[in-house]
């Protein structure tokens, strides 16, 4: 699985004109799922992400995690975060998972944020969704559990 992961003040999802996630401090993640991805993957970014130290603390060192500042999850799927563009200027999609998978490993994401007390809002899965954020730093990681989750 692959996430973008951006710290914000305030961020929402809109699908056909209507607001359908809409969170505060916290984190936007945009996830992507490849076709080799499991509910380990899903499990194990999403832990993660929830313990990835990277809000202020009173001094203003990024120190503090999102449960430790009371921040949400606004979780929006993205396949196109497995585009291949090595190749002419089309980008190749088959390394993302097809639908059924993706959609079934993005749910798994849900339950794994909401098993540790994380607040989530979701865009809707395979949408055309528009996302509406306010980065603060910026901070914007990138995550792959393949390169992150011992094998």
């Amino acid at each position: 699985m692959r996430a973008v992961v951006q710290r914000v003040s305030e961020a929402f999802v809109e699908v056909e004109g209507e607001v359908v996630g809409r969170i505060g401090l916290g984190l936007l993640v945009l996830l992507g799922v490849g076709q080799k991805d499991t509910r380990e993957d899903a499990h194990y970014l999403a832990r993660k992400i929830a313990q990835l130290r990277v809000f202020p603390d009173e001094e203003g060192k990024m120190n503090l995690s999102l449960k430790e500042v009371g921040g949400e999850v606004l979780l929006v799927s993205q396949f196109t975060l497995y585009a291949d563009t090595r190749k002419g200027n089309r980008p190749s999609f088959l390394q993302a998972a097809p639908p059924e998978m993706g959609k079934r490993l993005y749910e798994a994401a849900i339950e794994a944020f909401l098993a540790q007390g994380v607040h989530v809002e979701t865009g809707v899965y395979g949408a055309h969704m528009r996302v509406h954020l306010v980065n603060e730093g910026p901070v914007t990681l990138v995550l792959d559990s393949e390169s992150l989750r011992p094998r």
